[in-house]
Protein backbone atom coordinates (compact mmCIF):
# COMPACT_ATOMS: atom_id res chain seq x y z
CA UNK A 1 0.00 0.00 0.00
CA UNK A 2 1.55 3.20 -0.87
CA UNK A 3 1.74 5.88 1.75
CA UNK A 4 0.18 8.92 0.43
CA UNK A 5 1.00 13.19 1.81
CA UNK A 6 -0.11 16.60 1.10
CA UNK A 7 1.55 19.51 1.84
CA UNK A 8 1.96 23.10 0.46
CA UNK A 9 5.69 22.46 -0.14
CA UNK A 10 7.97 19.71 -0.47
CA UNK A 11 11.82 20.26 -0.21
CA UNK A 12 13.64 17.56 -1.07
CA UNK A 13 17.36 17.63 0.60
CA UNK A 14 18.01 18.27 4.00
CA UNK A 15 21.18 19.73 3.39
CA UNK A 16 21.13 23.58 4.47
CA UNK A 17 19.78 24.96 1.13
CA UNK A 18 16.68 22.46 1.59
CA UNK A 19 16.48 23.17 5.85
CA UNK A 20 16.32 26.83 5.13
CA UNK A 21 14.20 26.69 2.37
CA UNK A 22 11.71 24.39 4.83
CA UNK A 23 12.88 27.28 7.65
CA UNK A 24 11.61 30.13 5.59
CA UNK A 25 8.55 28.75 4.16
CA UNK A 26 7.27 27.26 7.20
CA UNK A 27 7.70 30.90 9.08
CA UNK A 28 5.38 31.82 6.44
CA UNK A 29 2.39 30.04 7.38
CA UNK A 30 2.68 27.13 4.94
CA UNK A 31 2.85 23.20 5.82
CA UNK A 32 6.30 22.12 4.42
CA UNK A 33 7.75 18.60 4.20
CA UNK A 34 11.68 18.28 4.09
CA UNK A 35 12.59 15.06 2.81
CA UNK A 36 15.92 13.37 3.56
CA UNK A 37 17.32 10.27 2.55
CA UNK A 38 20.10 9.17 5.18
CA UNK A 39 18.56 7.94 8.88
CA UNK A 40 19.41 11.38 10.28
CA UNK A 41 20.35 14.93 8.81
CA UNK A 42 24.44 15.18 8.19
CA UNK A 43 24.92 11.56 8.70
CA UNK A 44 26.80 12.31 5.89
CA UNK A 45 30.15 14.91 5.42
CA UNK A 46 30.55 15.96 1.76
CA UNK A 47 31.89 19.46 2.59
CA UNK A 48 34.91 20.99 4.34
CA UNK A 49 32.62 23.44 5.91
CA UNK A 50 34.52 26.81 4.79
CA UNK A 51 32.51 29.85 5.04
CA UNK A 52 32.91 33.57 6.58
CA UNK A 53 32.03 35.02 9.56
CA UNK A 54 29.47 37.98 8.24
CA UNK A 55 27.43 35.04 7.25
CA UNK A 56 27.36 33.01 10.31
CA UNK A 57 26.57 36.17 12.17
CA UNK A 58 23.31 37.45 9.37
CA UNK A 59 22.00 33.04 9.79
CA UNK A 60 22.02 33.36 13.22
CA UNK A 61 24.32 30.19 13.31
CA UNK A 62 25.32 29.37 17.13
CA UNK A 63 29.10 29.65 18.48
CA UNK A 64 29.69 25.96 19.23
CA UNK A 65 28.78 25.41 15.39
CA UNK A 66 32.15 26.89 14.06
CA UNK A 67 35.95 27.35 14.48
CA UNK A 68 36.42 31.36 13.44
CA UNK A 69 40.05 32.02 11.19
CA UNK A 70 41.93 35.12 11.40
CA UNK A 71 45.34 33.52 9.24
CA UNK A 72 45.79 32.31 5.86
CA UNK A 73 48.42 31.03 5.00
CA UNK A 74 49.15 29.46 1.14
CA UNK A 75 51.88 26.88 -0.14
CA UNK A 76 52.99 26.39 -3.67
CA UNK A 77 55.85 24.33 -4.52
CA UNK A 78 58.75 27.02 -3.83
CA UNK A 79 56.73 29.75 -1.97
CA UNK A 80 55.01 30.25 0.93
CA UNK A 81 53.17 33.15 1.87
CA UNK A 82 50.72 34.29 5.07
CA UNK A 83 48.09 37.16 5.61
CA UNK A 84 47.22 37.78 9.08
CA UNK A 85 44.12 39.27 10.13
CA UNK A 86 43.55 41.21 13.24
CA UNK A 87 39.77 40.18 13.67
CA UNK A 88 37.91 37.08 12.37
CA UNK A 89 36.62 37.23 9.25
CA UNK A 90 36.91 33.38 7.97
CA UNK A 91 35.64 30.11 9.90
CA UNK A 92 35.61 26.31 9.67
CA UNK A 93 32.65 24.72 10.34
CA UNK A 94 30.92 21.91 12.73
CA UNK A 95 28.72 20.30 8.97
CA UNK A 96 27.17 17.58 11.14
CA UNK A 97 26.34 20.43 13.91
CA UNK A 98 24.95 23.14 11.73
CA UNK A 99 23.39 21.56 9.54
CA UNK A 100 21.47 19.64 12.38
CA UNK A 101 20.74 23.00 14.03
CA UNK A 102 19.30 24.32 10.57
CA UNK A 103 16.90 21.46 10.18
CA UNK A 104 15.76 21.77 14.04
CA UNK A 105 15.21 25.52 13.16
CA UNK A 106 12.68 24.23 10.09
CA UNK A 107 11.08 21.57 12.83
CA UNK A 108 10.61 24.28 15.64
CA UNK A 109 8.53 26.08 13.00
CA UNK A 110 6.25 23.87 11.82
CA UNK A 111 8.00 21.90 9.33
CA UNK A 112 7.65 17.62 9.13
CA UNK A 113 10.71 16.12 8.47
CA UNK A 114 10.63 12.41 7.14
CA UNK A 115 14.47 10.78 7.23
CA UNK A 116 15.37 7.60 5.80
CA UNK A 117 12.92 8.43 2.68
CA UNK A 118 14.44 8.26 -0.73
CA UNK A 119 12.73 9.81 -3.95
CA UNK A 120 13.54 8.79 -7.41
CA UNK A 121 10.48 10.27 -9.15
CA UNK A 122 7.96 13.00 -9.81
CA UNK A 123 4.02 13.42 -9.95
CA UNK A 124 2.92 15.54 -12.50
CA UNK A 125 -0.40 17.14 -13.35
CA UNK A 126 -1.98 17.02 -16.93
CA UNK A 127 0.17 19.60 -18.01
CA UNK A 128 3.28 18.01 -17.40
CA UNK A 129 4.19 19.94 -14.72
CA UNK A 130 5.50 18.73 -11.37
CA UNK A 131 2.85 18.15 -8.19
CA UNK A 132 4.94 15.81 -6.05
CA UNK A 133 7.39 13.63 -5.76
CA UNK A 134 7.52 9.61 -4.99
CA UNK A 135 10.28 6.97 -3.92
CA UNK A 136 10.38 4.39 -0.51
CA UNK A 137 11.07 4.57 2.86
CA UNK A 138 11.41 1.72 5.48
CA UNK A 139 7.49 0.95 5.49
CA UNK A 140 7.48 0.41 0.93
CA UNK A 141 6.34 3.43 -1.76
CA UNK A 142 5.65 6.77 -0.45
CA UNK A 143 4.07 10.21 -1.93
CA UNK A 144 4.41 13.37 -1.50
CA UNK A 145 1.54 15.80 -3.54
CA UNK A 146 2.58 19.10 -3.28
CA UNK A 147 1.87 22.91 -5.34
CA UNK A 148 5.27 23.74 -4.84
CA UNK A 149 8.34 21.23 -5.18
CA UNK A 150 12.36 22.76 -4.06
CA UNK A 151 14.81 20.61 -5.29
CA UNK A 152 17.74 21.20 -2.71
CA UNK A 153 18.93 17.52 -3.19
CA UNK A 154 22.43 18.50 -3.70
CA UNK A 155 25.08 17.78 -6.77
CA UNK A 156 23.06 14.78 -7.82
CA UNK A 157 19.61 17.28 -8.79
CA UNK A 158 17.21 14.48 -8.52
CA UNK A 159 13.75 16.42 -8.81
CA UNK A 160 15.15 18.35 -11.89
CA UNK A 161 16.54 15.01 -13.87
CA UNK A 162 13.28 13.39 -12.89
CA UNK A 163 11.79 16.02 -14.90
CA UNK A 164 14.67 15.74 -17.63
CA UNK A 165 14.93 19.81 -16.62
CA UNK A 166 18.90 19.03 -16.83
CA UNK A 167 21.88 16.34 -17.57
CA UNK A 168 24.34 16.01 -15.12
CA UNK A 169 27.33 18.53 -15.00
CA UNK A 170 30.35 18.56 -16.85
CA UNK A 171 32.27 20.50 -15.01
CA UNK A 172 32.44 19.73 -11.26
CA UNK A 173 35.12 19.60 -7.93
CA UNK A 174 35.92 16.10 -6.36
CA UNK A 175 36.93 16.77 -2.82
CA UNK A 176 38.66 14.12 -0.64
CA UNK A 177 39.21 14.68 3.12
CA UNK A 178 40.05 13.08 6.70
CA UNK A 179 39.31 14.61 9.59
CA UNK A 180 42.25 13.80 11.89
CA UNK A 181 43.45 14.35 15.67
CA UNK A 182 46.44 16.23 15.27
CA UNK A 183 49.77 16.76 17.93
CA UNK A 184 50.35 20.29 16.51
CA UNK A 185 47.21 22.79 15.25
CA UNK A 186 46.90 26.37 14.82
CA UNK A 187 43.15 26.55 15.73
CA UNK A 188 42.92 30.38 13.97
CA UNK A 189 44.83 29.14 10.67
CA UNK A 190 43.92 27.81 7.39
CA UNK A 191 46.20 26.71 5.12
CA UNK A 192 45.73 26.29 1.08
CA UNK A 193 48.51 24.10 -0.88
CA UNK A 194 48.67 24.51 -4.68
CA UNK A 195 50.94 23.28 -7.65
CA UNK A 196 51.12 19.70 -8.89
CA UNK A 197 51.90 17.80 -6.29
CA UNK A 198 48.91 18.93 -4.28
CA UNK A 199 46.79 18.87 -7.08
CA UNK A 200 46.82 18.96 -10.57
CA UNK A 201 43.76 21.17 -11.09
CA UNK A 202 42.71 22.22 -7.69
CA UNK A 203 44.46 22.58 -3.89
CA UNK A 204 44.94 20.77 -1.24
CA UNK A 205 43.97 21.98 2.19
CA UNK A 206 44.67 22.09 6.20
CA UNK A 207 41.20 23.53 8.21
CA UNK A 208 41.26 23.38 12.02
CA UNK A 209 37.91 22.49 13.72
CA UNK A 210 39.58 22.77 17.07
CA UNK A 211 42.65 22.82 19.05
CA UNK A 212 43.27 19.28 18.46
CA UNK A 213 41.48 18.76 14.95
CA UNK A 214 41.71 19.31 11.66
CA UNK A 215 40.44 18.43 8.07
CA UNK A 216 43.00 17.39 5.31
CA UNK A 217 41.81 17.28 2.14
CA UNK A 218 42.29 17.33 -1.51
CA UNK A 219 40.01 18.73 -4.33
CA UNK A 220 40.44 18.15 -7.83
CA UNK A 221 38.65 19.67 -11.07
CA UNK A 222 36.59 17.61 -13.39
CA UNK A 223 37.44 16.84 -16.18
CA UNK A 224 40.44 18.61 -16.00
CA UNK A 225 42.20 16.28 -14.34
CA UNK A 226 41.54 12.52 -13.64
CA UNK A 227 43.35 12.22 -11.06
CA UNK A 228 41.70 10.27 -8.29
CA UNK A 229 41.48 12.98 -4.80
CA UNK A 230 41.28 10.14 -2.98
CA UNK A 231 44.81 8.68 -3.84
CA UNK A 232 46.68 12.22 -3.77
CA UNK A 233 45.28 12.91 -0.36
CA UNK A 234 46.63 9.37 0.88
CA UNK A 235 49.89 10.28 -1.10
CA UNK A 236 50.12 13.55 1.23
CA UNK A 237 49.29 12.84 4.16
CA UNK A 238 52.05 9.75 3.64
CA UNK A 239 54.25 11.61 2.88
CA UNK A 240 53.50 14.54 5.31
CA UNK A 241 54.05 16.74 2.49
CA UNK A 242 54.36 20.92 2.83
CA UNK A 243 52.63 22.02 6.09
CA UNK A 244 51.03 18.34 6.62
CA UNK A 245 53.84 17.66 8.46
CA UNK A 246 53.55 20.28 10.84
CA UNK A 247 50.55 18.49 12.48
CA UNK A 248 53.25 16.20 13.41
CA UNK A 249 51.46 13.03 14.91
CA UNK A 250 48.09 12.48 12.63
CA UNK A 251 45.46 9.82 14.25
CA UNK A 252 42.33 9.65 11.15
CA UNK A 253 38.57 9.87 12.99
CA UNK A 254 36.76 10.46 9.50
CA UNK A 255 36.48 10.28 5.73
CA UNK A 256 34.76 12.62 3.76
CA UNK A 257 34.32 12.60 -0.39
CA UNK A 258 31.86 15.19 -2.14
CA UNK A 259 31.38 16.30 -5.36
CA UNK A 260 30.46 20.28 -6.04
CA UNK A 261 29.15 21.69 -9.61
CA UNK A 262 31.11 23.85 -11.13
CA UNK A 263 29.42 24.92 -14.30
CA UNK A 264 28.62 28.47 -13.37
CA UNK A 265 25.53 29.57 -13.31
CA UNK A 266 24.54 27.55 -16.05
CA UNK A 267 21.00 26.40 -15.12
CA UNK A 268 17.72 27.59 -15.00
CA UNK A 269 16.43 27.70 -11.61
CA UNK A 270 12.58 27.97 -11.65
CA UNK A 271 9.70 26.52 -13.37
CA UNK A 272 5.82 25.63 -12.81
CA UNK A 273 5.66 24.79 -9.30
CA UNK A 274 9.61 24.11 -9.02
CA UNK A 275 12.78 25.91 -7.83
CA UNK A 276 16.00 24.95 -7.65
CA UNK A 277 18.60 26.04 -4.92
CA UNK A 278 22.22 24.95 -3.90
CA UNK A 279 24.52 22.98 -5.27
CA UNK A 280 21.27 21.73 -7.66
CA UNK A 281 21.11 25.47 -8.84
CA UNK A 282 25.19 25.34 -9.29
CA UNK A 283 25.42 28.03 -6.42
CA UNK A 284 28.82 28.28 -5.44
CA UNK A 285 32.15 29.86 -5.52
CA UNK A 286 34.22 28.44 -8.05
CA UNK A 287 37.31 29.86 -6.38
CA UNK A 288 37.41 27.82 -3.16
CA UNK A 289 34.38 25.73 -4.11
CA UNK A 290 32.21 26.65 -1.12
CA UNK A 291 28.67 27.13 -1.38
CA UNK A 292 26.92 26.85 2.26
CA UNK A 293 26.06 30.80 2.79
CA UNK A 294 24.62 30.49 -0.92
CA UNK A 295 23.10 27.50 0.27
CA UNK A 296 21.50 29.16 3.18
CA UNK A 297 20.80 32.65 1.88
CA UNK A 298 19.34 31.12 -1.08
CA UNK A 299 17.29 28.88 0.28
CA UNK A 300 15.62 31.24 2.68
CA UNK A 301 14.78 33.22 -0.44
CA UNK A 302 12.82 30.69 -2.39
CA UNK A 303 10.76 29.63 0.93
CA UNK A 304 9.86 32.90 1.46
CA UNK A 305 9.16 33.45 -2.57
CA UNK A 306 7.25 29.83 -2.59
CA UNK A 307 5.45 30.21 0.73
CA UNK A 308 3.92 33.70 -0.99
CA UNK A 309 3.43 32.18 -4.06
CA UNK A 310 1.19 29.46 -2.66
CA UNK A 311 -0.91 31.95 -0.45
CA UNK A 312 -1.51 33.84 -3.84
CA UNK A 313 -3.03 30.73 -5.38
CA UNK A 314 -0.66 31.15 -8.31
CA UNK A 315 2.32 28.98 -8.58
CA UNK A 316 3.31 29.22 -11.97
CA UNK A 317 7.07 29.67 -13.35
CA UNK A 318 6.54 34.07 -12.67
CA UNK A 319 5.01 33.70 -9.57
CA UNK A 320 8.21 31.91 -8.59
CA UNK A 321 10.34 34.19 -10.82
CA UNK A 322 11.15 36.87 -8.00
CA UNK A 323 13.60 34.06 -6.31
CA UNK A 324 15.54 33.61 -9.26
CA UNK A 325 15.88 37.57 -10.41
CA UNK A 326 16.81 37.65 -6.77
CA UNK A 327 20.21 34.76 -6.62
CA UNK A 328 21.04 36.33 -10.48
CA UNK A 329 21.02 39.92 -9.49
CA UNK A 330 23.24 39.21 -6.41
CA UNK A 331 25.27 36.54 -7.64
CA UNK A 332 25.91 36.25 -11.17
CA UNK A 333 28.68 38.95 -11.82
CA UNK A 334 30.56 37.93 -9.39
CA UNK A 335 30.63 34.03 -10.13
CA UNK A 336 31.35 34.87 -13.61
CA UNK A 337 34.53 36.54 -12.68
CA UNK A 338 35.61 34.51 -10.58
CA UNK A 339 35.23 31.63 -13.04
CA UNK A 340 37.99 33.85 -15.36
CA UNK A 341 40.26 33.57 -12.26
CA UNK A 342 39.30 30.12 -11.96
CA UNK A 343 40.65 29.41 -15.24
CA UNK A 344 43.65 31.40 -15.04
CA UNK A 345 44.58 29.91 -11.45
CA UNK A 346 44.02 26.22 -13.26
CA UNK A 347 46.12 26.28 -16.24
CA UNK A 348 49.32 27.97 -13.99
CA UNK A 349 52.45 25.84 -13.39
CA UNK A 350 54.08 25.51 -10.28
CA UNK A 351 56.54 28.63 -10.73
CA UNK A 352 53.65 30.50 -12.26
CA UNK A 353 52.43 29.51 -8.54
CA UNK A 354 55.22 30.48 -7.46
CA UNK A 355 54.92 33.96 -8.76
CA UNK A 356 51.06 34.12 -7.80
CA UNK A 357 51.71 33.75 -3.90
CA UNK A 358 53.97 36.75 -4.41
CA UNK A 359 50.75 38.73 -5.86
CA UNK A 360 48.46 37.47 -3.37
CA UNK A 361 51.17 38.52 -0.38
CA UNK A 362 50.85 42.28 -1.43
CA UNK A 363 46.93 42.22 -0.86
CA UNK A 364 45.44 42.80 2.87
CA UNK A 365 43.42 41.42 4.68
CA UNK A 366 40.25 42.87 4.02
CA UNK A 367 41.28 42.86 0.02
CA UNK A 368 42.25 38.92 0.50
CA UNK A 369 39.01 37.92 1.79
CA UNK A 370 37.03 40.03 -0.80
CA UNK A 371 38.72 38.56 -3.59
CA UNK A 372 38.67 34.36 -2.73
CA UNK A 373 35.29 34.99 -1.34
CA UNK A 374 34.28 36.46 -4.95
CA UNK A 375 33.31 39.64 -4.05
CA UNK A 376 34.27 41.18 -7.20
CA UNK A 377 32.58 44.16 -6.87
CA UNK A 378 33.44 46.79 -9.38
CA UNK A 379 34.19 49.18 -6.36
CA UNK A 380 36.51 46.79 -5.17
CA UNK A 381 38.30 45.75 -7.79
CA UNK A 382 39.13 49.43 -8.64
CA UNK A 383 40.33 50.08 -5.24
CA UNK A 384 42.39 46.57 -5.21
CA UNK A 385 44.06 47.72 -8.87
CA UNK A 386 44.46 51.67 -7.87
CA UNK A 387 46.34 50.09 -4.26
CA UNK A 388 48.52 47.92 -5.89
CA UNK A 389 50.05 49.25 -9.90
CA UNK A 390 51.44 45.79 -10.19
CA UNK A 391 51.00 44.53 -13.64
CA UNK A 392 49.94 40.87 -12.74
CA UNK A 393 47.12 42.69 -10.43
CA UNK A 394 45.99 44.84 -13.12
CA UNK A 395 45.59 41.70 -15.19
CA UNK A 396 43.77 40.31 -12.19
CA UNK A 397 41.42 42.96 -12.40
CA UNK A 398 40.87 43.25 -16.34
CA UNK A 399 39.63 39.28 -16.10
CA UNK A 400 37.40 40.27 -13.53
CA UNK A 401 36.36 43.91 -15.14
CA UNK A 402 36.15 41.59 -18.89
CA UNK A 403 33.67 38.65 -17.33
CA UNK A 404 31.28 41.35 -16.26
Amino acid sequence: MVQKFNFDLVVVGGGPAGSSAAFEAAKNGISVALIEKEKTIAETVRTSGVTWIQNIKEFGIPNDCFNPIKKFSFCSPNNEVTISDTEYRAAVLDVRKTYRWLAKQAEMQGSKIFVKTNISDVIKNSNGDIVGVKGTNQDGQIEFHSKVVIDASGFPSTVCKAMNLVTQWERFGAGAEYEVEAENVERDTWWLMVGQEYSPAGYAWIFPISEKIVRIGVGIGKPESNVDPTERLKELMEKKLGPIKKLGKITPIEFHYGLIPNDGLSRKTVYNNLMLVGDSAGQANPLVLEGIRYAIKFGRVAGKVSANAIKSGNTNEKSLMPYEDNWRKEIQSKINSASKVQDRWIGLSDKEWDNELDIINELNPEEFLDFIKADFGLSNMVKLAAHHPKLAVRQLFNIVKNAK
